[in-house]
């Protein structure tokens, strides 16, 4: 399927077959350029996105064409959901949609590319109190999505308080299964049962991106200071308790930094860093949906500062 732009999309029964055929552009994008023309768009020089997960291309300085598996037609559901209700309502720079529809039961979006810089590119480079400047700016972003109202979003499944007490079931056996240390592992029957009490479950809800990280915004650098220029990736969102969208930027962003840690706190809306917060977002970064703390804590040598998971808290969030 090299240059038949008619083939068809195929079936696909789980995600990894889906991953290694997504993993060899000549199979697809020819069908993608194919999409991207029966709307009226050119591709003269598509450009590939080789990371994230579903079939992401540019399709010039202005649109990018997002292309879902069936199986992942939950993320476009989000993404398509969450593009929607936020637009006109956040300072930032959103994608806009410009088109949407199905081929061969893959659905798609066509949305407009923003401008920046890939904020995984430009963050280690930046001075300190650049990125206390930008982690400020983040925590006023969560604050601002969290203040729209759900709209369709509120029928997102699963519904908080079903996620997090099956994240909280799995938890013990998904952390064994990354390897986390034994010292930590000693201290999460008592860190769930803290969390039972300390994260809401019926809570109003407000819209939860899930991955506020370096991956999904823009940044933009304008008389020596750098801004958030774009948000970007939406395909993850829930609804639930609001310091869950806290562990993307807290873990690979704030680096334990006092600095950084209450610069994102204050942009956010928390003024006071007390024990509950801390044990709470220390439950919360275990129960992530993406959890993995040996991948994720960006701290040099966490595992030797910290004897047990009141300690790591203690490191993680510090002030």
């Amino acid at each position: 399927m090299t240059d038949d732009a008619s083939s068809a999309l195929p079936v696909f029964a789980d995600a990894e077959s889906f991953r290694v055929w997504r993993s060899d552009p000549r199979l697809w994008l020819p069908i993608a350029i194919d999409i991207a023309r029966s709307h009226g768009l050119e591709a003269r020089a598509p450009q590939v996105f080789s990371t994230g997960t579903n079939l992401v291309v540019g399709l010039d300085e202005q649109r990018i064409l997002k292309i879902f598996p069936p199986l992942l037609r939950a993320q476009f559901v989000s993404e398509r959901g969450s593009l929607a209700q936020l637009a006109g309502r956040l300072s930032l720079p959103i994608p806009e949609i410009v088109a949407e529809g199905e081929r061969d039961g893959w659905p798609f979006l066509v949305i407009t590319r923003l401008a920046g810089t890939l904020g995984s590119e430009a963050w280690p480079h930046l001075a300190e109190d650049q990125k206390e400047r930008v982690l400020r700016q983040i925590g006023e972003t969560i604050a601002a999505v969290q203040r729209a109202p759900l709209g369709p979003l509120a029928q997102i499944e699963p519904r908080w308080d079903e996620f997090m007490r099956r994240q909280m079931q799995g938890c013990r056996s998904r952390h064994e299964r990354l390897g986390l240390a034994p010292k930590f592992l000693a201290g999460l029957d008592d860190l769930l049962h803290d969390a039972a009490g300390l994260i809401p479950m019926d809570a109003p809800p407000v819209i939860l991106i899930g991955e506020y990280i370096p991956e999904n915004f823009l940044l933009a650098c304008h008389d020596g200071e750098w801004s958030l220029a774009g948000l970007f990736d939406f395909g993850d969102v829930l609804t639930g308790w609001r310091d869950y969208d806290l562990l993307g930027p807290g873990a690979f962003m704030a680096a334990g930094r006092p600095g950084r840690v209450r610069s994102l706190l204050e942009g956010f809306g928390y003024s006071k860093l007390d024990y509950a917060l801390k044990r709470r977002l220390m439950a919360l970064m275990l129960l992530h949906r993406a959890s993995d703390l040996n991948s994720h804590v960006c701290i040099e040598g966490w595992q030797q500062k910290a004897d047990d998971l009141v300690e790591l808290q203690d490191l993680i969030w510090p002030g």
